[in-house]
């Protein structure tokens, strides 16, 4: 099996799983990505589809972390690099652009953005999942440099990883993603 028809076959299998657990109970549930090394928890109900990374046309005159825009089923979206937005790079390292993905925010929430991420990192539950209660000594922890208004709860899962929830209503809400403008 080629790389292309397993990456293929992921991504129908996280559609069907992010399909499943759509309909599935109210219990809290992410979409697990990865952004430079830090673990971000998409909960299902902000997130939309996973994308390979298409061509970007790029804006003039826009911040260094807006990658761009790209025509996703046939829909016009812009696309941010989250790593630089939260201020976790400089800017998009090429093997990103190559292999990254992009994840499209739920139409409900009225943005017409996806967020550009380094690696899927699968579905995450609840049940898979302890609150990370912040001590002196979890500085260096994995979660976020700073706590935006949108980064909701820490979590930490049976192999001692940090992941950090993003609220993705509050995110598209936010000002500072809102202003694009350089």
């Amino acid at each position: 099996m080629s790389n292309r028809e397993a990456l293929r076959e992921l991504q129908t299998r996280l559609a069907q799983r992010l399909q499943a657990a759509r309909t599935e109970s109210r219990r809290a549930s992410w979409l697990a990505v990865e952004v430079a090394g830090v673990g971000l928890l998409f909960p299902l109900a902000g997130a939309g589809e996973i994308f390979s990374v298409p061509p970007l046309l790029s804006m003039p005159h826009t911040q260094p972390w807006f990658a761009g825009v790209a025509n996703l089923r046939g829909g016009l979206h812009g696309v941010v690099d989250l790593g630089a937005f939260l201020g976790l790079r400089a800017a998009v390292p090429e093997a990103t652009r190559e292999h990254g993905r992009l994840v499209a925010l739920n139409p409900l929430l009225g943005s017409h953005c996806a967020l550009l991420v380094d690696r899927l990192a699968g579905l995450r539950g609840a049940e898979q999942l302890q609150p990370h209660l912040p001590t002196h000594s979890s500085a260096q922890s994995g979660v976020l440099p700073a706590r935006p208004a949108f980064a909701l709860s820490a979590w930490v899962d049976a192999e001692g990883r940090f992941w950090q929830e993003i609220d993705l209503g509050a995110l598209a809400a936010n000002e500072q993603f809102l202003g694009i403008a350089a």
